[in-house]
């Protein structure tokens, strides 16, 4: 009963997930409504609530923790860049593990590279960065990894959560030709940044102080298969989310594909404006950062998704931003339909209502070097302080359940 139960929760994340690039005439919450009608509420308010294993029994004290919240247990692995532990452009599945960690075990980044494996450097010139730029056709992301979780597998759900990061010393802003939202209103152009010695702010213009709130922008499990998978994608397994919100305190889950998830991260960000509209943030490195990987066994979750102290994250990509907000909309009705046992309906007024679907990345490269496109991201904010306490908690943990 427990397996059905199970597999019946995932069915709906997964219908109301389907086709992310999918036509946008097909109502929003027809997916959902079937599953869910065909399972019936009262079964999946048990699964959402009730029904407890040994798993879960065996990690009831890692949910109990708040989104980012550091565990008391585990050990610290030191990760260092280098040649043997960074991939530029993509996630490259024969790469050697760069380090293997248990649930609950934090990995401390001994450092992170910029762009293009480190090679950009503070005071290049425009002229001087484009070799540089198109010796990596793949994408730009210094990926560092990959990192093995002991006993995780398919189907299986890695919560990463952000528990320190601090940047170098300086970062830079840019738009090469054909890129971002206004790729032919102004003439290519590279800023660089310094930071205040506390690394809080940056000085863009005289006058103009941007404060820091560094992210990760990539952070994805390995894809099944035998071959590369560019850094410039976003799929369910996670990878190019570029999303500026989830910085320091935040929690991202992460769908498990291959044994030991096998994750990568890379794209080091100083801060950015929801829309990243000239294609860039402030790219940077960092001088450390830590991650605490926790395993859950066994989840409903097979999207990626993000919580933080005050919102529930879901995203959705597409080639457009109207297929990417439907992608995201579906997936978060699903989502927290079979979280609450709410009618679908109703999920989709509250959305309506408290929700705020944001632009995470307009993404336009027409005159790139690269290979692949990004695609353009949403991402939607939902407040915690909406719900109920004990029905936060239900959302928390069926999230992680």
């Amino acid at each position: 009963m427990k397996d059905e139960m199970q597999q019946s929760l995932k069915s709906v994340t997964t219908d109301c997930a389907a086709q992310n690039e999918g036509a946008t005439t097909q109502d929003a919450t027809a997916l959902c409504r079937r599953t869910i009608l065909k399972l019936g509420f009262g079964a999946l308010a048990a699964g959402a609530f009730g029904l407890a294993s040994t798993s879960r029994a065996q990690s009831s004290a890692l949910r109990a923790q708040t989104a980012g919240a550091a565990l008391l247990d585990g050990t610290v692995v030191r990760l260092v860049p280098s040649e043997e532990t960074v991939r530029v452009g993509q996630m490259e599945p024969d790469t050697p593990v760069a380090a293997a960690v248990k649930s609950g075990d934090t990995v401390w980044y001994d450092g992170t590279w910029t762009n293009w494996g480190n090679e950009a450097k503070y005071g290049m010139s425009f002229k001087e960065r484009e070799p540089i730029r198109k010796k990596y056709p793949n994408g730009a992301f210094s990926l560092i990894g990959p990192v093995v979780v002991e006993g995780a597998e398919a189907g299986d759900l890695i919560e990463c959560r952000m528990l320190s990061m601090r940047p170098i010393d300086w970062g830079w802003n840019s738009a090469p030709p054909g890129v971002g939202a206004l790729p032919h209103d102004f003439k290519p152009y590279l800023r660089y940044l310094k930071f205040d010695s506390e690394r809080t702010v940056a000085a863009y213009v005289p006058g103009v102080n941007i404060p820091l709130k560094p992210f990760q922008a990539y952070i994805g499990t390995q894809p099944p298969g035998d071959k590369p998978v560019s850094a410039n994608f976003a799929g369910s397994y996670g990878g190019n989310l570029d999303c500026a919100v989830l910085g320091v305190g935040t929690s991202i889950f992460l769908p498990v594909q291959v044994a030991g998830a096998r994750v990568w991260t890379g794209g080091s960000m100083g801060a950015s404006g929801e829309g990243n509209v000239d294609q860039t943030s402030i790219e940077t490195a960092f001088e450390e950062m830590r991650i605490q990987y926790v395993l859950h066994k066994r989840a409903v979750l097979n999207v990626p998704m993000a919580e933080s102290p005050d919102h529930w994250i879901g995203f959705g990509f597409a080639d457009t931003l109207d297929n990417s907000l439907v992608a995201c909309l579906r997936q978060m009705i699903g989502w927290l339909s079979a979280a609450t046992g709410i009618a679908p309906e109703d999920c989709y007024g509250i959305f309506s209502v408290a929700g705020s679907f944001r632009v995470t990345q307009y993404a336009n490269q027409t005159g790139t070097v690269y290979a692949t496109v990004p695609p353009k991201g949403i991402h939607c904010m939902l407040p915690k302080n909406i719900f109920s306490p004990e029905l936060q908690q239900h959302i928390s943990m069926f999230t992680r359940t």
